[in-house]
């Protein structure tokens, strides 16, 4: 009987649980999207994940669409993440970086810059956060602008920033990164046919629409190697006006391809709210079926949920996002039925510099 308590190799990558600590935008960085002290505190808090995926981490300017999320662009960035690989690794973690470009999701009064997108078309009923002060805990919600049509110069720059974010992860200690291409940002506007009207070679056809992740993906591959390359996905999430008829079609053209690329892993985003659409399980086989290497699902999981999951056999690790919030010591709470903290301010998720609702949860004992 497998269970989220076992050991687990990743490729190249020995992980000493099943449990992962899920990527969550906390937007606690400091000025020019550096990591702070209070960040690498987080972090180390929750080495006793299996593997952690970090906050998404903006590859240049032009991909930051909320105020105080970091960024793997800059020298300084670069170096102030070190301080988190380090902390993690000692307490014998494994972190893997979660690669972001925002595209059409942002504002001018974000990153100075006009949003990007696959077709110059707004998301609709879609708002994005600034903070009003660098400490303050209480986000004002910005509606996102028009975005202008990439050119072929913006294609080639984007997959540019996004091969140049996977050495600069590599260079500063991270075991391996994770292209995000979920919940309605850059990459899922490619891939999706209501937001992707290009009539050129990345739009139209679903073979078409995925080109530009596969672009980028090889190039990552060639930088770094397939066995430190994971991609994030989100086939069943249509928030941020994404709703997509051929999406699932789609998913899986995209997973055979990324089979013979050889990357270490696809990561489900699953919707984890309470009306949520839950995921078939024919779905979960059929990937399976087409995607030999490792398999990872968050959204929503409880321990018991989790555990039926890795031992059907349709998913290898799974991953914890609310709860490792209040939980930094997550994995011992679940080993010994300890009970889990809630989370007692929801003002205290995005924003601020101090530890309050961020690095102030105890762990059990």
């Amino acid at each position: 009987m497998k269970n989220i308590f076992d050991k687990y190799k990743m490729k190249n990558i020995s992980l000493k649980n099943r449990v992962l600590m899920a990527p969550m935008t906390r937007s606690r960085s400091g000025g020019n999207s550096i990591v702070n002290n209070i960040i690498t505190n987080y972090y180390e808090q929750r080495a006793t994940a299996g593997l952690i995926i970090s906050e998404a981490t903006q590859i240049s300017l032009q991909g930051q669409g909320y105020s105080n999320t970091p960024g793997i662009y800059s020298e300084d960035q670069i170096n102030s993440w070190k301080l988190v690989t380090k902390a993690v690794h000692e307490k014998g973690g494994k972190i893997i970086l979660q690669l972001w470009h925002v595209g059409r999701v942002s504002s001018s009064k974000v990153n100075g810059l006009q949003p990007i997108a696959p077709s110059a078309l707004i998301a609709k009923d879609t708002k994005v956060y600034v903070f009003n002060t660098p400490t303050s805990k209480d986000a004002t919600m910005i509606p996102v602008e028009s975005p202008r049509a990439m050119n072929k110069d913006d294609l080639l720059q984007v997959i540019k920033e996004f091969k140049q974010a996977s050495r600069n992860a590599i260079d500063t200690g991270f075991d391996g990164v994770e292209i995000h291409a979920v919940n309605g940002y850059l990459l899922d506007q490619f891939l999706r046919s209501n937001s992707n009207k290009r009539e050129d070679s990345y739009g139209g056809s679903k073979e078409n629409r995925i080109k530009l992740l596969l672009e980028i993906t090889k190039k990552v591959i060639e930088e770094i190697g397939a066995d430190k390359t994971g991609i994030r996905l989100s086939p069943f999430i249509k928030f941020k006006d994404m709703k997509d008829p051929e999406i699932l079609d789609t998913f899986m053209i995209l997973a055979k391809e990324l089979n013979q690329l050889d990357i270490a892993y696809i990561h489900l985003c699953e919707a984890d709210w309470d009306d949520a659409p839950q995921i078939p399980e024919d779905f979960r086989k059929v990937l399976r079926k087409k995607f030999k290497n490792t398999i990872i699902a968050t959204g929503g999981y409880t321990l018991k949920k989790a555990n039926e999951v890795i031992n059907k056999d349709l998913v290898d690790i799974v991953g914890f996002g609310r709860y490792y919030i209040s939980n930094p010591d997550l994995v011992e709470r679940f080993k010994n039925n300890w009970p889990l903290t809630e989370i007692k301010d929801s003002h205290t998720l995005f924003g601020g510099r101090d530890e309050v609702g961020y690095t102030d949860y105890p762990s059990y004992n």
